[in-house]
């Protein structure tokens, strides 16, 4: 086997959740008592925004709590990505998550797909901004004249993820996918591991359990176990998968 020299990687919940992000499908987390229709679309902001925005209040004010912080998975994929990039190859970090626990833990190529919980955008000019304190209706965007008011730069269900053209092209280019903490259902991104694949690359799953039966390889168990063990073995034996795969 030649050298892994194109790796992307797919992030989900699972690897936040050791972090104190609460998962999206778990049936404790933080959506149990949320339908997606109440605050994760665009006709619920449309229907009632103050619930929108205090739903996306409070998961910002999360990320605001000392003990939410990038846990040892982050870490091992900001070291591998140096690491890999140091030797020339190519490393695209494409994540689900919407907190900042990958730029916090260095991620450098990094696309978050579903948008960013920090970060407000105005619907009449595109403007975006940092924001890390409550978003209200009353908040407006202070580059247009526009009356409209700023949103949360989140892509919503029935929205069109950021950068998706990117996102394949780079999953296209790949000689190893690997999906960690994502359950595999939401689309787009669920459908990367076939588009790789039908690529010719080499495809693992990082996880509590497994979510499909198509991947190459895979490793269950924690994200801040499985996750460094998988890669700081790859990064000593680059021309091929950890050994402990199965």
């Amino acid at each position: 086997m030649t050298a892994l020299n194109s790796i992307v990687l797919l992030t989900g919940a699972g690897i936040s959740a050791e972090s104190g992000i609460q998962t999206f499908r778990a049936s404790d987390g933080l959506w149990a008592n949320h339908a997606i229709e109440e605050v994760a679309t665009p006709d619920a902001y449309a229907r009632n925004p103050a619930k929108v925005l205090d739903f996306y209040n409070q998961r910002r004010t999360q990320l605001q709590d000392p003990q939410v912080a990038p846990n040892a998975a982050h870490l091992a994929l900001a070291k591998f990505e140096q690491a890999l990039t140091a030797q020339g190859g190519r490393f695209t970090l494409i994540t689900q998550n919407v907190d900042n626990l990958h730029r916090r833990a260095g991620s450098q190529n990094l696309i978050a797909m579903h948008g960013e919980l920090q970060s407000v955008f105005c619907p009449a000019c595109g403007h975006r901004q940092t924001w890390v304190h409550d978003l209200n209706s009353t908040d407006l965007c202070p580059v247009c004249a526009e009356s409209a008011p700023l949103r949360p730069d989140i892509v919503w269900f029935g929205e069109i993820p950021y950068q998706l053209d990117a996102c394949q092209a780079a999953v296209e280019q790949a000689d190893l996918f690997v999906s960690i903490g994502t359950s595999g259902q939401v689309y787009p991104a669920a459908g990367f591991v076939a588009l790789a694949k039908s690529a010719g690359a080499l495809t693992a799953e990082l996880n509590l359990e497994p979510t499909r039966k198509d991947f190459d390889f895979c490793l269950y168990g924690p994200a801040t176990q499985v996750v460094p063990a998988f890669f700081e073995q790859l990064m000593n034996q680059p021309t091929q998968l950890p050994s402990f795969c199965q």
